[in-house]
């Protein structure tokens, strides 16, 4: 999938992994996606709830050798 920005929070615990989403989400325009890899476990859930509860559409989860790899989608 291809994004339009790039957010590297991989050793970021929470909930940095989320305060740094959320200004890079603040730069891009609606239907932009945005790559997000994390390493902290939890960033998982968070993800997704802030997204859902944010009008953003979580379009893809991953995980590679530890990597949290997620897409977003700025709604």
């Amino acid at each position: 999938m291809n994004a339009d920005k790039f957010l590297d929070a991989k050793g970021l615990a929470c909930p940095m992994p989320i305060v740094k989403t959320k200004k890079a989400m603040d730069q891009l325009e609606y239907g932009q996606i945005l790559e997000i890899h994390a390493t902290d476990k939890g960033a998982k859930n968070d993800l997704s709830a802030w997204a859902k509860s944010g009008g953003h559409e979580l379009m893809e989860h991953t995980e590679e050798n530890g990597v949290l790899k997620f897409f977003l989608k700025k709604g």
